[in-house]
């Protein structure tokens, strides 16, 4: 104990929960930005120019499985990042704007379980029904249409998963 005031003990170890909460959301939202500025387009890329008529099919699953695996890890940076915005309330000094960042958190969370459990299944799922390569279907294909659909579905979550981890990055960057 540092100091005791307002019925409340402030713990020589909180700027240490303070810093592990910045490290998991940094994490968090700089594999995320890895993901869809570098990882993408580099497995697109190489794969397609290495393997021109299967590279782009080859290329979805491969980022697939990383986009899975990295969907784990931010999963145990969610729960993580709760785990230490409790922590430091129940210690003290409560984390500015506690409510606005552990909704967000879980928002963030609901947004990759999503991702991972629901979406990213029914993405393979239309890749293996088809008989060819997503590119090849007709355009008035359903399957190519809902591909689409999904696939834009799962960006604009890791998007808005990216934007509210920003966000309690800055409010954390701020306490």
């Amino acid at each position: 104990r540092l100091w005791t005031g307002s019925g409340r003990a402030i713990i020589a170890g909180v700027p240490v929960l303070r810093v592990a909460s910045l490290a998991l959301v940094a994490l968090w939202i700089g594999g995320l930005s890895a993901l869809g500025l570098v990882a993408a387009p580099a497995v697109f890329d190489v794969l397609e120019s290495a393997v021109p008529l299967e590279g782009r099919t080859l290329a979805g699953l491969v980022f697939g499985e990383i986009f899975l695996r990295f969907q784990h890890l931010a999963w145990l940076l969610g729960v993580g990042l709760l785990a230490l915005l409790g922590t430091r309330a129940a210690l003290g000094p409560r984390p500015r704007r506690l409510a606005v960042q552990g909704w967000l958190v879980v928002g963030m969370l609901v947004a990759s379980t999503y991702a991972g459990l629901v979406l990213a299944p029914r993405i393979d799922a239309i890749r293996t029904e088809a008989d060819s390569t997503i590119a090849s279907l007709a355009a008035t294909d359903p399957r190519k249409t809902e591909f689409g659909r999904l696939h834009g579905l799962s960006n604009g979550l890791m998007a808005l998963t990216l934007l509210a981890g920003l966000t309690v990055f800055w409010i954390e960057a701020r306490d």
